[in-house]
């Protein structure tokens, strides 16, 4: 009996303590289920977004994108290391600007033809790497070849001007270059060519530095731009060495190909087609230097002073080829005194009846 009792007793205490722990491990998985709730409602709402707080994404490219990021607004310049322009750009009327236009000089001479047709394969191996096309049809009409690879949007179109900046201010540092070496060498003045050489790589090279504060290109343009201005500066250096009349005029069939770039892009602007373009500011850098422009200034404004310059570059380069590189002084260079103003190019003016070179037959040397 006593066994029996002790044995119950025993049997109670065993019945009680496994139910303890079952309590104990229920209130211990209730409580773990618990805190995984309230950690995954807090995790929820990490995650979610609140409608009156729109989530920012950052812009992902491939570093083999040849689109450039465009950039709204551009940061503030720090003014410690800027200077004052070398060339001063002259002011410009903007029904000037606005009448600029495309024009083509006829090939005359074998070297024309090559100089022409040099610029027509470099363009096409651009265009063909950028996915660009002309817009232009027989009947003068814009196609914008929307949803297509040949569809131009913002980055694109800022990867288009950087690149063609880049070059256009090799021609005219290496120009002026070779003829400072040329007048030491030879003791003897260098009748005004060289100002308007340098005059004219300083100014691309302001049209650079403007595009960069509004784009950061991708590696794959930067390694574009490195081999590129490589392999064309010192071609063109050798060139020039021999033929000189030729690398004018090829650089005046480059800037054709440049006012026919700018004037499209303005067309793509007025149809609407790039609205980022519509918000975004001008740069200090730019203003500074077309100082007829003001921070209030639109992308488009810039355009048209910079499809202005190209068309300028045009007429000087054209010129300057068809003059004796070696005898003939810069006609741009200074104005004559008794020769009546509108039968006197003009570096500086967009009057000009000559967009595509004057005769040196019209000018007095």
């Amino acid at each position: 009996m006593f066994k029996r009792s002790v044995h119950s007793n025993n049997l109670k205490r065993e019945t009680h303590s496994i139910m303890l722990t079952t309590l104990r491990n229920r209130s211990v998985v209730q409580g773990a289920t618990k805190n995984a709730y309230l950690s995954l409602r807090c995790y929820a709402s990490t995650i979610h977004t609140p409608t009156e707080q729109p989530a920012t994404h950052a812009d992902k490219r491939s570093p083999f994108s040849i689109a450039t990021k465009v950039i709204v607004n551009p940061p503030e310049t720090d003014n410690k290391f800027i200077s004052h322009p070398m060339f001063p750009h002259p002011d410009m009327e903007k029904s000037d600007c606005e009448a600029v236009d495309f024009a083509h000089r006829p090939p005359q001479t074998i070297g024309d033809s090559i100089a022409d047709r040099a610029v027509k394969f470099c363009r096409a191996s651009f265009d063909l790497v950028t996915g660009y096309k002309k817009p232009e049809t027989l009947n003068g009409e814009l196609q914008w070849y929307k949803g297509t690879r040949y569809e131009m949007t913002e980055g694109k179109w800022l990867t288009r001007c950087i690149f063609l900046e880049s070059i256009a201010g090799v021609p005219g540092m290496v120009g002026g270059f070779l003829r400072h070496l040329s007048s030491l060498r030879l003791l003897k003045r260098d009748k005004a060519w060289i100002e308007t050489l340098l005059d004219e790589a300083y100014n691309e090279r302001m049209h650079l530095l403007t595009f960069i504060k509004l784009g950061d290109p991708s590696w794959f343009t930067r390694s574009i731009i490195y081999v590129g201005q490589g392999v064309f500066a010192n071609l063109f250096f050798m060139v020039y060495l021999f033929k000189p009349k030729y690398c004018h005029r090829f650089v005046g069939y480059l800037e054709e190909e440049a006012v026919r770039t700018y004037t499209h892009l303005l067309k793509d602007i007025d149809a609407g087609n790039l609205p980022k373009f519509n918000e975004t500011k001008l740069p200090e850098i730019a203003w500074t230097y077309w100082t007829d422009l003001d921070e209030n200034s639109s992308f488009r404004d810039l355009i048209l002073r910079v499809r202005a310059d190209e068309a300028k570059h045009r007429e000087v380069n054209h010129t300057l080829a068809n003059l004796d590189v070696k005898k003939d002084r810069n006609p741009f260079g200074m104005k004559l005194p008794g020769v009546p103003v509108d039968e006197q190019p003009d570096a500086y003016s967009l009057k000009s009846a000559k967009p595509t070179g004057w005769e040196r037959k019209d000018l007095t040397l």
